[in-house]
């Protein structure tokens, strides 16, 4: 569980072809940079009435732009809460996007852990637009690895074909060049080729591809924050810093 060595690193071309890859989706025109709106029907509205008002709005979009169907349970009760969300291939974030700023490709900040199933286990995550209140989400398992003596156990989430751990830092929201985006930032950990999240096996973690979550590039996200398990204690100098947009543009604002 301790870093790799340089020998064993992964391929540095395979790093510069990831960082491809994330502007390339953050600027398609569906991609994060994208997303102009999302609204949430009022509460008590069906599935049945969510898609007609979703029809509708699809009907009036003009331009360059998506409209597509969105849902949750209320943080709250647990019902079920359906909105849209609006995507403008034109949108104003896009073309303000400069880059995402990156630390260097470091072998060192890539580590072999294990990932550990917790069927049943639950973890309470504060999301970066619901003022404070907690959304609980059962975990498929967690990630365990040791660095510098010490041993972290994450919790980590089901995306689907991989598994995202989001967490924190003391790099988040420090100015100059080692700082990182403030709310924390996402790492995605490939599942082995079954998908099998029952059972203990070696993963690894590659820090140099930690990146900054979807609500760095548009304000209309709700992002998750890292749990207090999730707070590493030692700066993380790998992976994405921030998204860097022409001066003077504001996405809160946009």
């Amino acid at each position: 569980m301790e870093p790799v060595t340089e020998a064993s690193s992964p391929d540095r071309a395979a790093h510069d072809e990831w960082r491809r890859q994330r502007v390339s989706a953050a600027t398609a025109p569906t991609g994060k940079l994208s997303l102009v709106e999302t609204r949430w029907f009022p509460s008590g509205t069906s599935e049945a009435e969510a898609a007609a008002l979703t029809g509708a709005e699809r009907a009036s979009a003009v331009g360059r732009v998506t409209v597509s169907t969105l849902d949750r349970e209320n943080a709250t009760t647990g019902e079920p809460e359906f909105g849209l969300r609006v995507w403008d291939a034109d949108a104003p974030a896009i073309g303000a996007f400069e880059g995402i700023d990156t630390f260097p490709f470091d072998p060192a900040w890539v580590v072999e852990g294990e990932f550990r199933p917790a069927s049943g286990q639950v973890v309470a995550f504060e999301h970066i637009r619901d003022a404070g209140s907690t959304r609980d989400h059962a975990i498929p398992g967690e990630v365990v690895f040791t660095r510098e003596g010490q041993t972290f156990t994450l919790a980590a989430l089901d995306n689907g074909d991989t598994l995202l751990v989001v967490f924190g830092d003391p790099t988040n929201g420090v100015g100059g060049e080692d700082g990182t985006y403030g709310p924390g930032r996402f790492l995605f950990l490939p599942l082995d080729e079954s998908g099998e999240t029952g059972v203990t096996r070696p993963i690894r973690i590659d820090f140099n591809r930690a990146a900054v979550p979807p609500c760095g590039f548009s304000a209309q996200f709700n992002c998750p924050l890292p749990p207090m398990q999730n707070r590493l204690p030692w700066p993380v100098r790998a992976g994405e810093k921030n998204v860097r947009f022409r001066a003077g543009f504001d996405m809160y604002s946009a």
